[in-house]
């Protein structure tokens, strides 16, 4: 295993807001406690055989939480209920970031990965787009075998745990978010009063996805997990929570040919980008608003 030997940064303020008084300092603190637990940063990448590093990271905790929808949260559907306990029992690292176009050319030069000359495609910091989640999986089993740890998609549960980072409300930044926060279809606003009173004029439309790192990060640093591309997650769909495992781990005997996918994107409105917002897409789908983010095993 090789690690970059860059420092942890500091939770910016923007991120620090989320979670009032004690427990923002307690969840900083289990985040900084599991780093040192596993000699990492807080934040850090894998250095690849071949070169050059891998996706940013940030180490999550272990730890419990509530997920899906309350019964009086916005918008919220049954698929997301009812809520229910998880206990996240390792620690694993993730994604700061939806894997970029870039970072994902890497793979592709080095694999000679067919890339369909037909299709849009990202450049530069942008989330990879127009993938299918077996080509997700391709890409985690060369960043496993070129930095010599475990790469792989979380899990539904998993996934949710990152994104809420401690926070109980509809989106890690509290009860509402705007265009400062989340990219998602400026049209659709969470709550119509905006469409009313002030949202459109300062939020117009961008038919696209941006680059990653363009909005706040959550308490634990990571970045776009409201808006911009929705992301493949490990877990087969299922029509609600119940008899979800409660340790957060996908159900295996469940052989959909759907998948979930988390997150929201820039075309949906701001309801899909909510942390307990959930959306089946077929195992052989790709389009140009879906991605995903890497998890990497600890020990």
């Amino acid at each position: 295993m090789t690690t970059s030997s860059q420092p942890a940064q500091p939770v910016s303020s923007s991120a620090s807001r989320f979670i009032p008084g004690r427990e923002n300092q307690l969840l900083l603190e289990a985040q900084q406690e599991t780093a040192e637990q596993f000699s990492t940063p807080v934040y850090f990448s894998d250095t690849l055989s071949c070169g050059g590093h891998g996706p940013e990271l940030a180490v999550i905790p272990a730890g419990h939480f509530e997920m899906g929808a309350a019964p009086d949260e916005h918008d919220h559907r049954k698929e997301e209920t009812p809520q229910h306990y998880v206990r996240i029992g390792h620690p694993f690292a993730i994604g700061r970031y939806s894997v970029t176009a870039e970072e994902f050319e890497r793979f592709r030069q080095a694999t000679k990965w067919h890339l369909r000359p037909e299709l849009i495609w990202a450049q530069g910091k942008k989330p990879v787009i127009n993938i299918r989640i077996s080509d997700a999986q391709l890409y985690l089993q060369w960043l496993s075998d070129e930095s010599g740890e475990t790469y792989r998609l979380p899990t539904e549960a998993e996934w949710e745990y990152a994104a809420r980072a401690g926070t109980t409300t509809p989106f890690c930044f509290g009860n509402d978010v705007s265009c400062k926060e989340v990219h998602f279809d400026a049209f659709s606003p969470y709550r119509e009063t905006h469409r009313k009173k002030w949202y459109l004029p300062r939020c117009l439309p961008t038919p696209a996805s941006i680059a990653v790192g363009s909005k706040p990060a959550n308490h634990w640093g990571l970045h776009e997990v409201h808006g911009n591309v929705w992301e493949f997650t490990a877990s087969p769909w299922t029509h609600s929570h119940l008899n979800a495992n409660r340790d957060g781990s996908a159900d295996v005997h469940n052989h959909s040919p759907w998948i979930v996918t988390k997150g929201g994107s820039w075309f949906d409105g701001a309801s899909k980008a909510r942390s307990a917002a959930r959306m089946r897409r077929h195992f052989d789908e790709m389009d140009t608003n879906l991605g995903f983010r890497v998890l990497r095993e600890l020990g």
